[in-house]
Formats: C-alpha cells, sequence, structure tokens
C-alpha cells in the first residue's frame, strides 16, 4: 500500500511541475509566456527529478511514475501483474489530481487565452504533423529508449549509483529525451502523463477549453506501452534485464 501512495504522490509533483510549466510558457499574460522549448523541456526533466524525490521518501523504492516503465519492469520480473495493474492506477490518479492543482494554479488565465489548442497542450501531449502510423513510431522509440537507459542505469557492469543521485539522472534522462526525440509528438512517453491529465481537461471547467481530441489520446498510451515491453526484449538480449 505505501508503494502506491508514493508512485500516486510522485506522479501527482510530475504533474503539477510539468503540466505547470508548459501553462507558464502557453498561457497568456504568464510571466513565461513563449519562454519557450528549452524551458519546457528542462522545466519537465526537473519535474521528474522532484517526482522521483517525492516517491521515494513517500514509500515507492522503484519511483516508475510511469506506467511504461512499470510494464517493463514487471516483464523483467520486479512486480506481479496485479501489482503492475494497481501501481498503474496509482500513477494515473496521481496525474489526475496533479492536472487539476495546475488549473487553479493557473485559474485567471484560462479565460485569457483565446486558443482552445494551447489550453488542451497544457494537459496531453498532440503532434507537429498529424500522422497516426509516424506518431506512434515516434512514441515506441521514446520510450524504449527510456526504458532501456533506466536497464543500462541499473546494470551490474555499470556500477552502484550512489545513494541520491538516481533522480537526477532520471531527470537528465528525460532532459534527454525531450531536447533529441520530442520534436514529432511532444513526447508524451509515458501513459499516465498524458491520459490521467486529458482526463481532467475533459472535466474540469475549463474557461473556453474546447475537446480534449480524444481520437489522437490512443497512440500517446499505445505507443509508450509498446516501447516499454519493446525495451524489455532488448534489455534482456543484451543480458540487462
Amino acid at each position: 500500500m505505501t508503494n502506491l501512495l508514493g508512485e500516486f504522490f510522485g506522479t501527482m509533483v510530475l504533474i503539477i511541475l510539468g503540466c505547470g510549466v508548459v501553462a507558464n510558457v502557453v498561457l497568456q499574460n504568464s510571466k513565461g509566456e513563449r519562454s519557450g522549448w528549452i524551458v519546457i523541456t528542462a522545466g519537465w526533466a526537473f519535474a521528474v527529478t522532484m517526482g522521483v524525490f517525492a516517491a521515494v521518501a513517500t514509500g515507492a523504492p522503484n519511483a516508475d511514475l510511469n506506467p511504461a516503465v512499470t510494464l517493463a519492469r514487471c516483464m523483467a520480473g520486479l512486480y506481479t501483474p496485479a501489482h503492475a495493474l494497481v501501481t498503474m492506477g496509482a500513477e494515473l490518479a496521481g496525474a489526475i489530481v496533479g492536472s487539476v492543482v495546475v488549473w487553479l494554479a493557473y485559474l485567471p488565465h484560462w479565460e485569457a487565452t483565446e486558443s482552445q489548442a494551447l489550453k488542451l497542450g497544457v494537459f496531453c501531449t498532440a503532434p507537429a504533423i498529424r500522422n497516426p502510423v509516424g506518431n506512434v513510431i515516434c512514441e515506441i522509440i521514446g520510450t524504449a529508449m527510456l526504458c532501456l537507459v533506466f536497464f543500462t542505469m541499473g546494470a551490474k557492469s555499470v556500477g552502484s549509483i550512489p545513494a541520491g543521485v538516481g533522480p537526477y539522472l532520471a531527470g537528465i534522462v528525460v532532459w534527454s529525451m525531450g531536447l533529441s526525440l520530442g520534436g514529432p509528438t511532444g513526447y508524451a512517453i509515458n501513459p499516465a502523463r498524458d491520459l490521467g491529465p486529458r482526463i481532467a481537461h475533459a472535466i474540469l471547467p475549463i474557461a473556453g477549453k474546447g475537446g480534449s481530441d480524444w481520437g489522437y489520446s490512443w497512440i500517446p498510451v499505445v505507443g509508450p506501452l509498446v516501447g516499454g515491453a519493446l525495451a524489455f526484449f532488448i534489455a534482456r538480449g543484451l543480458g540487462l534485464a
């Protein structure tokens, strides 16, 4: 049960700071308006670091914060299937709650922002070029890289990572993903990160919000899960899992 609390709380922190930086950059009259992609990728990296610290401190030593990572670790034998499913549920719930906090933090800015797409973009990802095949391939590749790097970080040949360093390394990995592979789809690389906030967008009374783009929503869920599974098979072939 403690593990579930940690995954919930850590994912909530991740989303508050991650979706929060997007809100700061894209919502009208925010002091960070139009500060750009580098700010967003850095903000998400720091959000991951803070989220991992929060998860570990509240009882989730694995600090997955991501159903794709949980799936890969389940396939590696670190979770039972039942435990993996409830862990994913805790991550999704944390993402929904975190999104509500972001909405409240930027409450006056939703009405001030005319663009429905920008408001939706605070909560979930959208492709730069809408191409379902290309978009899902990008999410598979990005998530496979994310999970594969995590497997390499745990390899015996790398040596043990000193206590307290892991969260910073996780943030660097996500920063790298955003800078290198984030352009085509906005790098969801995490089903809970995209689906949870998208659900929140659909149910919250956001001024002038428009639709939640459910037609695209399967891509940032299915792509990362496939990428996580693919990473496990590659890692096992390389003797890392």
